[in-house]
């Protein structure tokens, strides 16, 4: 068996039939859609270093939220004011830092098949607006719908950033497929009523090895619109 032919088997063998009923894909920005793992760690490392906070505690931290919550993880002694000051810092160092951003591998070909298909997406993250626009321009993406930080009362896990992008699609959150890489992305997926597909290995509705996976999965079960 060549590993074409691998490929296809196992995509047919984890074939979930609720997929046939999904009718939007709603995206995770950093480390789903966009590769910006490097970017994101160097900008916390100085973060760190600038702050006096031991760069070991940020493994576990620095992805999947919004930063002002990391913030207040990393540095409790913080006040109100200081920690939003925190905050602001660390979003202009990842601002300022682009270098290497690029489309994760597959999502082209993700992105290829919703739109051939006719399936609405957006992008769900955690980043403010300013981060977000900065990342997918330098990623060459550019979403119809983007739902940001800035636009929800509270970030991920709670499910009002993927409700939001839902609605603006004008499709229920159990039509949904939401797609995400951290545990906090996850749970907010599920919170909102979703199914989710996981990358990294990580429990969900479905677990991938990759977007290019996810693309002949929906290819499969999808329907000309």
């Amino acid at each position: 068996m060549n590993d074409q032919t691998r490929s296809a088997s196992t995509q047919a063998s984890i074939w979930p039939p609720w997929l046939a009923d999904v009718e939007a894909v709603l995206l995770d920005m950093d480390g789903t859609l966009v590769d910006s793992d490097a970017a994101v760690e160097r900008a916390w490392g100085r973060w760190a270093a600038e702050h006096g906070v031991d760069a070991s505690t940020l493994a576990g931290a620095m992805h999947g939220r919004p930063a002002l919550a990391t913030v207040r993880e990393l540095a409790p002694w913080l006040d109100d004011a200081a920690a939003q000051q925190a905050a602001d810092r660390q979003i202009d160092l990842q601002i300022l830092d682009v270098n290497g951003t690029v489309p994760l591998a597959g999502a082209a070909e993700l992105l290829g098949v919703l739109d051939r298909f006719g399936m609405p997406w957006a992008v769900v993250t955690s980043a403010n607006g300013r981060l977000a626009a900065g990342r997918l321009g330098a990623a060459g993406i550019e979403p119809v719908v983007l739902v940001t930080v800035d636009d929800v009362g509270a970030g991920k896990p709670d499910p009002g950033p993927y409700l939001l992008a839902a609605s603006q699609l004008g499709v229920e959150p159990s039509r949904c497929l939401v797609v995400e890489d951290s545990p906090p992305g996850i749970e907010a997926g599920r919170r909102a009523g979703a199914r989710v597909a996981a990358l990294r290995g990580r429990p969900a509705d479905l677990t991938i090895d990759s977007l290019s996976e996810l693309a002949a999965l929906l290819a499969r079960s999808a329907r000309p619109r």
